[in-house]
């Protein structure tokens, strides 16, 4: 057994519980009491999701917001969160303060409590990578709640807002922009992404099929599409951007952007400023068309 995929199918014959939706979908759905709780777990490991020499405070608040980002979209409304972290055994300039610092920040302005978690000592291997974990919990605003597998034939496909933001802000970081001040709006997709939770809880009752864009909107367009068993055909120059024109390709496969990704009705009125960017087809030869024909030209996004 080698790579993700094959992994995670294995672990498929052990989520039997209705709740881990087949470990199909971002997160777990569990009724419990009079409410439903969503809860998912990511982890970020350095030079994987965060530059090494990044700021501590960057890499928490990122920790955050890509987690309550699978919250938002289910439309769900953050309770709290548990950490993992792994010391850094004094790599930084103040030690893990810089961290708390951040995740103080971020707890803040999205108004979820620290409920609690796990440490672990610093790696005693030479310049081994940090991993960091967070688990958020979240109270669904409305049922069912959406996951990847509800999209129809008919329904129009939209996305929240532009991608391609979180490529060019890495970029300027390798490049050297890696003090905020120096390049606060270029880099700030990249450092600080923003789950889109007021967003989500508005479209919960509208959308059949709804995901953040974590990994590429193309890859994850067509995890939606077999999902749902039906085909997505995206047009290209639909899709807004935040790069210059010639990257547009490029834009559409990279990740860390976490905007919603969602098919609704194509009458639906929508109580938030979105654009549709494709349409949902019955299923096809193949779960994704972009331009009416079979991507080419390599990974449709990010894949561990």
């Amino acid at each position: 057994m080698t790579g993700e995929f094959a992994f995670i199918a294995a672990l498929r014959a052990l989520a039997s519980d209705p709740a881990a939706r087949g470990l199909n979908d971002d997160c777990a759905v569990l009724p419990f009491g009079g409410e439903v709780l969503v809860l998912t777990h990511d982890m970020m490991v350095a030079g994987l999701h965060f530059l090494p020499d990044q700021d501590p405070a960057d890499v928490a608040w990122k920790l955050v917001a890509t987690n309550l980002s699978d919250l938002a979209a289910k439309g769900a409304a953050p309770v709290g969160v548990l950490l993992g972290y792994q010391l850094t055994g004094g790599r930084f300039a103040g030690g893990e303060e810089p961290f708390v610092a951040g995740l103080r920040a971020a707890l803040a302005h999205y108004r979820v409590p620290l409920l609690g978690g796990d440490t672990v000592g610093a790696s005693a291997i030479p310049n081994a990578p940090q991993a960091l974990g967070l688990t958020a919990i979240g109270r669904a605003t409305h049922t069912p709640v959406p996951g990847r597998d509800g999209a129809i034939a008919g329904d129009a496909l939209y996305i929240t807002g532009p991608v391609g933001a979180a490529m060019i802000g890495l970029e300027a970081m390798r490049a050297g922009a890696t003090n905020p001040a120096r390049a606060p709006k270029l880099t700030e997709a990249y450092r600080r992404p923003v789950a889109l939770l007021a967003e989500g809880i508005a479209l919960a009752p509208h959308v059949h099929a709804m995901m953040d864009v974590s990994d590429g909107v193309l890859l994850d367009a067509r995890r939606m599409a077999v999902a749902s068993g039906v085909t997505i055909a995206i047009d290209s120059a639909a899709v807004p951007i935040a790069t210059p024109e010639h990257r547009r390709a490029e834009a559409l496969r990279w990740g860390d952007d976490y905007q919603l990704l969602f098919a609704a009705p194509a009458n639906a009125q929508l109580p938030v400023a979105v654009t549709r960017i494709g349409t949902v087809l019955a299923q096809g030869a193949v779960p994704l068309l972009l331009d009416g024909a079979v991507p080419l030209g390599g990974p449709l996004g990010y894949t561990h």
